[in-house]
């Protein structure tokens, strides 16, 4: 079984989008660079952060995400995004009407189930977890083993947190990887068991 991983850009004062969910700079990083991180040619980032980001992607099998998230994305048009295989989608309401029931999306009831079919869909892939109100959760859940931030030198002052609205303490371990990218520090820490 894989790993499960929380992740996303966060500003330094630990928000993943503004009040009204823009994401503002937080992305600048990955079209600022010379390395283009995918086929579309948009994404284009450091060597650094190329060297850093694209082995990770590229274990990814499973996305996790909230019904906030796929319904702001209008739900990547039912294609997952980044060559993911699966996105699982943690709502209580159903799939939207109209909604193409071949569509490698799964709609899971709570975050624990949401976590079991993400990690049958992966194998020993990794399952990612979007930050937010859902990734605290799986995270408050004892269900996380790593989070990944891709800090950006920005502060919003107030919006969406990166652990939601996590209300109880969790420790991680220190900070294995710490990498300097263009206008982006990568960090990873394991969660500490």
């Amino acid at each position: 079984m894989g790993k499960v991983v929380l992740y996303s850009s966060v500003s330094v004062d630990g928000f993943i989008a503004d009040d009204n969910d823009r994401p503002g700079p937080l992305f600048d990083w990955l079209s600022g660079g010379d390395v283009p991180l995918d086929e579309s040619g948009v994404l284009k980032v450091s060597q650094t952060s190329y060297d850093y980001v694209r082995p990770y992607w590229d274990e990814i099998g499973v996305t996790i995400v909230g019904r906030h998230v796929f319904d702001l994305t209008d739900g990547w048009d039912g294609k997952p995004p980044g060559g993911i295989d699966h996105v699982v989608v943690v709502s209580h309401r159903p799939m939207p009407e109209g909604w193409d029931p071949e569509a490698p999306f799964h709609f899971v009831d709570g975050v624990g189930p949401a976590v079991a079919r993400a990690q049958e869909l992966a194998g020993d892939r990794v399952v990612e977890v979007a930050a937010g109100d859902v990734g605290g959760q799986v995270l408050a859940a004892g269900l996380i083993d790593e989070v990944r931030m891709d800090v950006v030198p920005v502060v919003f002052g107030s919006g969406k947190r990166f652990f939601g609205s996590v209300g109880a303490q969790h420790l991680l371990e220190d900070p294995d990887v710490v990498i300097r990218g263009n206008r982006v520090l990568h960090l990873r820490h394991r969660v500490r068991r």
